[in-house]
């Protein structure tokens, strides 16, 4: 083989070969897991052999699994508690997120970097951490906004009562979710050049004005990136009702999608069933994701996407 060739295929390697540890990494951890996933929605347990001598084996039922899962009263209850915690959450942590990266990213701000890091620092608290926290303040016993309520004689609080609960949950996501979304935008706002800035100040423009009229809108793909974040991490909802529930019993083991899929996993042994509400799920982030990212794209770079 020339010399020029060998070179040629060395070249053409080197990158797969630094590659390989994470392509392998993404195919352990990511590629095969889904494909399992895949094929154990499409098994079953049925039962062969008649009387007291049946026995229970694992064979292809088809899209048994997802007609069950779609059919599921439970499965798409827990699908609109998920939308409506969202519709409090999501726009509330964006919102907060985006006011605070504007008022750090105003001239006049003292201690910038101690604000920063404060804000973004409950982000670096475990999500069970913060629920286990969150809960003990929510709970009538230990709530020292209920001690006050009672001082008060406006008796207890409620916190996992209707909708109380939807708001309790939103706060938690609130505490641990600005931070990060701040980080993002924050960092989006430091790379537009100061120029543009003194040039609308030259022109008179305020403070507010330079806010709203050039700093959100060049944030913007930003904006889209953290909003689609909220919606993903939002549709995954486990861990903060999963937390709460041995403190109330307004959370069942069923209240969020990944809550049924977990007891129809490990509580029911239907592995099946648990894999075609997984993929139900998956599918739905999926389309739901993409859809979001074309409209703002449209939205905000116009009709060149």
């Amino acid at each position: 083989m020339p010399v020029h060739t060998k070179r040629r295929l060395r070249a053409a390697a080197t990158p797969w070969l630094f590659a390989s540890p994470a392509i392998v990494l993404f195919a352990l951890f990511l590629i095969i897991p889904i494909g399992y996933a895949i094929y154990l929605s499409f098994r079953g347990f049925r039962i062969e052999g008649g009387g007291a001598f049946g026995r229970r084996v694992q064979t292809f039922i088809g899209f048994d699994n997802y007609t069950a899962a779609l059919t599921d009263p439970e499965y798409v209850a827990g699908l609109g508690r998920v939308l409506l915690y969202g519709v409090i959450s999501i726009p509330t942590v964006l919102g907060l997120a985006l006011l605070f990266a504007l008022l750090l990213d105003t001239p006049r701000v003292r201690a910038r970097g101690f604000s920063r890091t404060a804000i973004f620092l409950p982000y670096a608290v475990p999500g069970v951490i913060a629920s286990l926290l969150w809960g003990f303040l929510y709970l009538p016993s230990t709530s020292p906004v209920s001690y006050l309520a009672r001082e008060l004689n406006a008796g207890p609080l409620d916190f996992f009562g209707f909708p109380a609960l939807y708001f309790s949950l939103a706060n938690i996501a609130l505490w641990s979710g600005v931070g990060f979304n701040m980080i993002i935008i924050f960092t989006s706002l430091r790379a537009i050049p100061t120029s543009v800035y003194e040039a609308a100040r030259i022109d008179g423009a305020t403070e507010l004005q330079i806010a709203w009229r050039i700093k959100i809108p060049l944030v913007a793909p930003a904006l889209v990136l953290t909003g689609l974040f909220s919606v993903i991490g939002t549709l995954q909802l486990y861990s903060e009702p999963a937390t709460l529930k041995p403190m109330t019993a307004a959370i069942s083991s069923t209240w969020v999608p990944l809550m049924k899929i977990y007891q129809e996993a490990f509580t029911n042994d239907n592995l099946g069933g648990a894999a075609a509400a997984s993929v139900v799920l998956a599918l739905g982030i999926l389309v739901l994701s993409l859809l979001l990212l074309r409209f703002f794209q449209r939205r905000t770079f116009g009709d060149n996407v």
